[in-house]
């Protein structure tokens, strides 16, 4: 499963906010609401957000093995 609580935390510690990043950066409301839930992204919008927070992937997501995780 795909967590995006180091999201939230590198979010904090920015110079950014939701409200920056719907606002100034054009990120929809959706897609905060998509990262709120722990839901899908696309790789585009997590390079966006890698690009506005000046960060590296590890700190916008994680994976944790879940038994939630699809069945291969």
């Amino acid at each position: 499963m795909i967590l995006y609580d180091p999201f939230w935390k590198t979010l904090k510690k920015s110079s950014e906010s939701t409200y920056t990043l719907i606002n100034k950066h054009k990120i929809s409301s959706s897609t905060i609401e998509r990262l709120r839930k722990n839901q899908p992204i696309t790789t585009t919008t997590m390079n966006d957000l890698c690009r506005i927070l000046n960060c590296d992937v590890k700190d916008i997501a994680v994976y944790v093995s879940s038994d939630q995780d699809q069945f291969l």
